[in-house]
């Protein structure tokens, strides 16, 4: 099993450096709850991923590589929608990997920093584009952004 910390931001995007080459994700979840069960497309790339009840900034997370055909057909399916679109940059900054998240679609306008830490009370260094944290908000967590879209905050 498998432990994510991860810390959520909101960006200043007059304040961001040019941009690598993103990850396309499209992505959708099946259930609700204290659960998450979400299916991922990244490029050509399909995962299916279920996370547990965020204690702190922590949370069990269990990701498993599946067929692209069948996360295809469980967006299709069993997601509820609409879905999650966004494009994901990678930005190395002061030895940690930031994940930019442009939201796309339903939550076009909305963009997302985060980062992964070893153990919550990590120290690590902002970059200037990084604004307000909102790792406590359930509003900004992908599950709720389905429900309740970014434009409707």
């Amino acid at each position: 099993m498998s432990k994510e910390i991860e810390r959520k931001f909101l960006v200043y995007k007059e304040k961001l450096p040019p941009l690598p080459a993103p990850k396309v994700i499209k992505q959708g979840y099946i259930s609700g709850g204290e659960t998450t069960v979400r299916v991922r497309i990244s490029n050509e790339k399909a995962f299916l991923t279920l996370k547990g009840k965020t204690k702190g900034l922590t949370r069990s997370e269990f990701e498993y590589a599946i067929p692209l055909s069948d996360a295809e057909a469980m967006l299709q399916e069993l997601c509820i929608k609409p879905f999650i679109e966004k494009k994901r940059y990678l930005i190395e900054h002061a030895g940690h990997t930031w994940e930019l998240d442009i939201f796309e679609g339903e939550n076009e306008g909305l963009i997302v920093a985060e980062i992964e830490l070893e153990c919550e009370d990590e120290p690590f260094e902002k970059p200037e584009w990084v604004a307000e944290e909102v790792s406590d908000d359930p509003r900004y967590r992908n599950a709720n952004l389905i429900k309740h879209p970014y434009g409707h905050l």
